[in-house]
């Protein structure tokens, strides 16, 4: 540079290095890779674990599956057939308490399910947001194991007619988890593996049931994927109220929150899948 000659101008040097660069596109192309659903066992299973784990929350304290809307829906349709049941004047037309949860965790529940289908724009099976997905679902569990604390009231209930959750704040730990499971049931849906929605085992029975594999001693995906997910929602269920009863609801929780952190992270380690091999001639 002669004399008396200014520097280039700040916006003339280069901003990034190309390793940074390189570093970010290569982080890009990491994240929005689609994970292989044949390899995603960890993961599935450990949703099919939770799904166990919160249900054995809801159900302990008010009798409602927090997971499994069928049971929900059904006791919806009663409770409207309830109130042409007896002579005109005489029919009970209250909103009982057991059904103002079902409705609770029927709509919370619809719109967890909703918010997956963000997914469809980012890639369901990429792993930016399978990680992202089940941070959310940690987030609806701790935000649920904060609002239990908050009310005060039990972890199991007596009877089903005195239930352990009345109060607001339990309305909103129940919307909150059943949130989180339309969440998870969603996510686990769009991954399409034998583990299904991860939350409902009706189906995964039936499957397992019919399936012309079922006695052959080796090991078949089909019908070993089922099998895991049946056990794991067992064991989760088993686990949860061993704590709950132990520590409360709220620590069951807040475990449970620690859980589906440690399950986002899993995701980002699932391989990715693979192009499949040309045929040959």
């Amino acid at each position: 540079m002669t004399d008396g000659a200014l520097p280039p101008p700040a916006s003339s040097l280069p901003s990034k290095s190309p390793l940074s660069t390189l570093w970010r596109d290569h982080f890009r192309d990491y994240v929005m890779t689609q994970v292989d659903p044949e390899l995603s066992t960890i993961p599935l299973a450990a949703y099919c674990f939770m799904t166990g784990w919160i249900d054995a929350v809801s159900f302990s304290a008010i009798f409602v599956w927090c997971a499994f809307q069928t049971g929900n829906s059904v006791q919806l349709s009663l409770a409207l057939a309830r109130l042409f049941q007896g002579p005109p004047g005489h029919r009970d037309s209250s909103f009982h308490l057991a059904d103002k949860q079902a409705l609770t965790s029927l709509i919370t529940f619809i719109f967890g399910a909703f918010i997956g289908r963000i997914g469809d724009r980012i890639g369901p099976k990429t792993r930016l947001w399978l990680f992202l997905g089940t941070i959310l679902q940690a987030l609806l569990t701790m935000a649920a194991s904060i609002a239990l604390w908050k009310s005060g009231q039990g972890s199991i209930a007596s009877t089903r007619a005195v239930p352990a959750w009345s109060n607001a704040d339990t309305y909103a730990c129940l919307g909150l988890i059943s949130a989180s499971m339309g969440l998870q049931g969603i996510m686990g849906k769009r991954v399409n593996t034998q583990f299904a929605t991860t939350i409902v085992l009706t189906t995964v029975w039936c499957e397992l049931m019919a399936d012309p594999k079922l006695f052959v001693m080796r090991l078949v995906s089909s019908r070993d994927h089922k099998i895991i997910a049946v056990t794991s929602v067992f064991v989760g269920g088993f686990c949860s109220r061993a704590i709950l009863q132990s520590i409360g609801s709220p620590a069951a929780l807040g475990i449970g929150t620690g859980l589906r952190i440690l399950i986002a992270l899993s995701w980002l380690f699932v391989p990715v899948k693979r192009p499949a091999a040309p045929e040959k001639a």
